[in-house]
């Protein structure tokens, strides 16, 4: 079974706002799904992403580890930030040309100091429970990754295998690149969209007017997407 991990890594509520925007991205049903109709016992997964949602990508990883058979992943373009924690979740190769990254979790935080420093506790153990996917990749210490991360590492394909976060350069004839368009959509884009258009996967997509989309699309065009 072939699973593409492509363009952002976001979570499955928000996945019908990037399908209509005809944005690649990722959700942790669309793997689940997948692996569900699995029948060969092998899973190729072909990752080019930016990252995204960390949770979500948790939850990938965590699909991926879960699988009785054989898991083979293929880093075909960038395995940055939540991908590269899925790129760590069986066996791996990388294009040459390939790319990792690996960097602190972030997030977004209101209020008082109490609350920013609530916030950066969670933070903080968010970057030790990450950091435990590439330990169990790499044998690397975690003090070592923290800092790593703490940093924002861009390495090579070379450097990637060298480290253990990949276990081998792929052989190009078994590869093909492909661009993984677009990031992730701040979350006030994806709430304007929530709150302007139906769902039209949802159970009122009767009402999903071609109207009312194409004065949606009209507003999107005045704001800004987020790059990873």
């Amino acid at each position: 079974m072939k699973i593409n991990v492509k363009g952002a890594i976001v979570p499955n509520e928000d996945k019908w706002i990037y399908d209509w925007l005809e944005m690649d991205a990722t959700c942790p049903k669309d793997v689940l799904n997948s692996i569900e109709k699995s029948t060969d016992g092998k899973l190729d997964v072909y990752i080019n992403s930016g990252g995204g949602d960390i949770f979500a990508g948790s939850e990938i990883y965590a699909a991926l580890q879960g699988f009785t058979g054989e898991v083979v992943i293929h880093v075909v373009g960038l395995a940055a930030s939540a991908a590269s924690v899925i790129a760590c979740a069986g066996q791996s190769d990388i294009t040459k040309t390939g790319m990792f990254m690996y960097h602190n979790v972030s997030s977004g935080a209101r209020g008082d100091y109490h609350a920013m420093d609530k916030a950066s506790e969670v933070l903080q153990v968010a970057n030790r429970a990450i950091s435990a996917a590439y330990v169990a990749k790499t044998g690397m210490s975690e003090k070592d990754l923290l800092a790593r991360m703490d940093a924002e590492t861009w390495i090579t394909a070379d450097d990637a295998v060298s480290l253990g976060f990949i276990d081998k350069i792929a052989e190009s004839k078994n590869l093909k690149l492909s661009a993984a368009s677009g990031g992730v959509l701040p979350q006030e884009t994806i709430d304007k969209i929530r709150n302007t258009v139906k769902n039209p996967l949802g159970n009122e997509a009767d009402i999903f007017m071609p109207a009312k989309a194409a004065q949606a699309k009209i507003k999107l065009l005045n704001l800004k997407v987020r790059e990873i």
